[in-house]
Order: structure tokens, then sequence, then C-alpha cells
């Protein structure tokens, strides 16, 4: 087991920041999705086709190589369909594509996804249905939708711009990242294979999401620190009441122990997949709720200034709760852990 970043993925994950930092500063964030920034992080840096195979174009990279990025993504509330394109990625790699998956490697294609759980009957090559909340449904140009057949389940791929496809936007508490309800009305779908394994492909969606999760955590605990070296109260930094020193070290605790979670499930996804199911359900057990509490210290430890609307507490804070629900709560993944190790 590796759980240190080796030379090739520090030198990425400082790449990715610098474009970042530069590219899309918190301001911008606040901004919602730029498809010029998009089409940059891909031109530039490739990383929509991250994990995408060399035959269709990709770097061809392993999963702890998309978590750096992932990281450096959260930390920094990138909005668009990042993540939602690598979800598809990752699911399109048990069903492959050449279409979706070159287009996406090229940043030509953001795709989103309809998360496990949610299938609709395909008839006559088309689909209809509701799609109550569908991550970066606005920005997204096409849409992976499991469907039933007579022959059992398959993958379709919608075009969500195409005819009988209405897309609504959501008002979500994320505002660095939308997510929109979709109505299909014989929507024209294209069958791209059978469904991939809804369980393994579930685990490595958590991997991802927790990823990002541990990014929007040190950004948070990097800021807070910053802020309570600089911020006077009563005559002293705030930084040197004791009270301030216990929260700060209980905040760098749970980032310490989600980082190494999250390298663990990332290296369990690509070298031991019989780790994997358990890795999984740990990092959405623990580092979801982690990033919350960090989080919401992080505003806490601001005072009033923390929650007023031009400080950026409050986007870390809203990142955080809606990652924690995204694949479920923290308690269903607690409860799926304790089956898969028989307590």
């Amino acid at each position: 087991m590796k759980l240190v970043l080796s030379q090739e993925q520090q030198e990425l994950r400082a790449a990715v920041r610098a474009f970042l930092a530069a590219a899309s500063p918190l301001p911008k964030a606040r901004e919602g999705y730029d498809p010029a920034v998009y089409a940059r992080l891909n031109g530039e840096l490739g990383l929509a086709g991250l994990i995408v195979g060399e035959e269709y174009g990709g770097a061809g990279a392993g999963f702890a190589d998309l978590a750096v990025a992932l990281e450096e993504t959260g930390a920094a509330l990138l909005p668009g369909p990042f993540l939602a394109t690598t979800f598809a990625a990752i699911v399109l790699a048990g069903t492959p594509d050449k279409e979706l998956l070159t287009g996406i490697a090229e940043g030509r294609i953001a795709a989103a996804l309809v998360l496990p759980g949610t299938a609709i009957p395909l008839r006559d090559g088309e689909l209809t249905g509701t799609l109550p909340q569908v991550l970066s449904g606005m920005d997204a140009d096409v849409l992976l939708v499991p469907a039933t057949t007579d022959g059992g389940a398959v993958l379709t791929a919608v075009t969500l711009d195409g005819p009988g496809v209405t897309r609504t936007p959501l008002e979500t508490l994320d505002l660095t990242r939308g997510q929109a309800r979709v109505e299909l009305t014989a929507a024209a779908a294209r069958v791209l294979g059978p469904l991939p394994d809804a369980a393994g492909v579930a685990d490595r969606l958590a991997v991802a999401l927790a990823a990002e999760q541990l990014g929007v955590m040190r950004a948070a605990l990097d800021a807070i620190v910053a802020y309570a070296k600089a911020r006077v109260a009563f005559g002293r930094y705030i930084g040197s009441y004791q009270g301030v020193k216990h929260k700060l070290a209980d905040m760098h605790g749970k980032l310490e122990q989600a980082e190494s979670i999250v390298r663990y499930a990332a290296w369990a996804a690509d070298e031991s997949p019989g780790e994997l199911p358990e890795a999984a359900a740990l990092a959405q057990a623990y580092v979801g709720r982690a990033c919350f509490e960090v989080a919401r210290d992080h505003l806490l430890l601001h005072g009033g200034i923390g929650y007023t609307w031009e400080h950026d507490a409050h986007l870390y804070y809203k990142r955080a709760k809606t990652d924690e629900v995204l694949l479920g709560p923290p308690r269903e993944h607690r409860a799926r852990l304790a089956r898969l190790l028989e307590l």
C-alpha cells in the first residue's frame, strides 16, 4: 500500500493548483460555470481525460492520480461539470464508448450521470420519465441514463439539448455547482451496452467524491489558520487563545484521518479491488461528515464576518453539506460498512 504521493503526483497537484488559482479563484467561483475555464482545464491540463484510456485520447492514469486532481478542484470549489464528467468517465470504463470517451478526453463533451439506483424503461429507442436531481444537468452536453429493457438493464446516452428533453435549474444550497431536473419525453437514447456493475461503479464514485471533499477540508482549514494568525481580538491574535487552538487541532486531526482514508481508497481502486468496497464505504462514512464539520467550524471561527454573504466561508459550508449527502447520507455508508465487516 502506498499512501504518499509520488513525484509525478506532486507535480500534477502543483500544476492543477496553480492553474485554478489563476483561472478560477473563489470570487470567480461565485459567478458559476465558465465554459472557457473548463475548456482551458482540459486543453492545457487534460484533466477530463485523466482516467480515460490512451486508446481514446486520454492519459490512462490511475485512480490515485485522479484523486489528486479532484482534491485540487474541490479546494478551489471549481464550478461546472468536472465532477459530473468524471463520474461519467468512471461509468464508461465498464461500457467503453469511443465517441463519448474521445469527446470527454478532448474536452468537447461534458457529461452528466443519473446516479445508481434510478432506471427508466426504454421503448423503441426512446426514454420517458423525470429525473428530479442531476448534478451539473444544466451544464452537461450528454446524460448517461440507466434503462430497463426486456433483455436486461442497459446504459444509454441522451443528448441534453435534443428534442424531448427539458431541463429546469434547481435552487440548491451549493451556489458554485448547479443541479437540474431533467424531463424526458420520448427522448432518443443511444444504447451504449449492458449496465456496468452498480456496486463497483458506486464504490468508485464514492472514492472520487471523497477526494473532492478532502480538498474542501484542506482549503477551509488553511483559510481559518491564516485568519487566526491575522485577526486580533482583545489585543491578541485569536490563534493564541486556547479554545481556538483546540478547535484548529481537532480540524487538523480530521483532515489527517481523511487524507489517509482517501489515499487508501484510491490505492484500493487501482491495486486491490477486493478491498475497495470497504474502503469506499469507509471514505463516505467518515470523510463526508468530517468535511462538513471542518467547513462548519471554519465558518464559526470567523465569528460574525463568517456569516456574511460577502465572505467565502458559506461557500465551503454549502459545498461540504451538498457533497455529504450527494451519494447518500453518512449513516447509509456506515451501515454498509458494518455489513461488509459483518459487525
